[in-house]
């Protein structure tokens, strides 16, 4: 791969899903790159990248893009937000939305579906806690492609391994050949959708929890701050904000500031502010467009 080869990867990949690649990394576009060359029949990397110039070839240019910002999860992925979400997030929540009895969570980044299928067990472990409650999950990904994969639910050994307790594997899956599927009932509770996070999102109204952990990192400081402000707008006043461990809001956006003692867990600013009195009154739902309503 020419540097001028690559230089266009690099501003098309940023334009189209807004990952930033550093120089350093053009092994890793080579790597995952070369079999699709192979599979399209264009032989060399050269040529996929010709044929990306070109425009036009909309099947090839999704290709390259799911390819390059496909990233691994897996179940309970760093435990500790989940024991925020579990110890923290669904009390306060709980008390706050008592008389509405709903609750919206949305995965931004939900990759092939650990993250809110692990969301929808901790869920269920609750239920004594929540009767009568309405609870959505909704996960987006900027891949098609891993989004098949998690509305399936379908796992092998070692995807069920990675996280996963033994006894919620045996209570919430059945066995499948070599596979594991997530039960029907679990299935169901979350709702998949395609998602550029670079593209407006409002649509989706609002929501109580948003993860979007491990994927803010692939952008640069100007994109992360306008996601972030447009996070905010998703949120009510009381609602969360959930982060990767190695990601912060210090520096890109004032609208969140980090729960005390709560690494990666953040609300609105007013919010943390008021903790020490009584929590923010939480707004109603904003109307959105998609049907994914309260």
């Amino acid at each position: 791969m020419t540097p001028s080869e690559f230089e266009f990867l690099k501003t098309f990949l940023k334009t189209r899903s807004g990952l930033v690649l550093s120089n350093d990394k053009q092994y890793l576009v080579e790597s995952r790159l070369l079999p699709i060359a192979r599979n399209s029949k264009l032989e060399t990397l050269s040529a996929v990248i010709q044929t990306l110039q070109r425009g036009g070839n909309r099947a090839l240019e999704t290709e390259v893009i799911e390819a390059m910002t496909t990233n691994e999860s897996f179940f309970f992925r760093d435990k500790t937000p989940f024991d925020h979400f579990r110890d923290t997030m669904l009390p306060a929540l709980l008390e706050s939305r008592a008389t509405r009895k709903q609750l919206k969570i949305w995965c931004a980044a939900a990759s092939t579906g650990q993250e809110p299928y692990s969301l929808g067990i901790c869920l269920k472990e609750e239920a004594a806690k929540m009767p009568a409650w309405r609870t959505r999950i909704l996960g987006t990904d900027l891949s098609q492609e891993v989004l098949e994969k998690a509305k399936a639910g379908l796992y092998s050994q070692f995807e069920v391994q990675r996280g996963l307790p033994i006894q919620m594997l045996l209570k919430y899956f059945e066995q499948k050949g070599d596979m594991w599927q997530i039960n029907a009932a679990m299935r169901a509770m979350v709702e998949w959708r395609k998602l550029n996070l670079l593209e407006s999102f409002s649509h989706l109204g609002e929501f109580d929890i948003i993860f979007c952990r491990n994927v803010l990192i692939y952008f640069d400081q100007a994109t992360k701050s306008e996601i972030l402000g447009r996070l905010a707008k998703s949120i009510p006043d009381d609602g969360y904000l959930v982060l990767g461990a190695a990601e912060t809001v210090v520096g890109l956006t004032d609208a969140f500031k980090p729960v005390p003692g709560k690494r990666g867990l953040f609300q609105k600013k007013q919010a943390v502010q008021g903790a020490t009195g009584t929590t923010a009154r939480p707004r109603l739902a904003v109307a959105g467009g998609s049907g994914f309503q309260r």
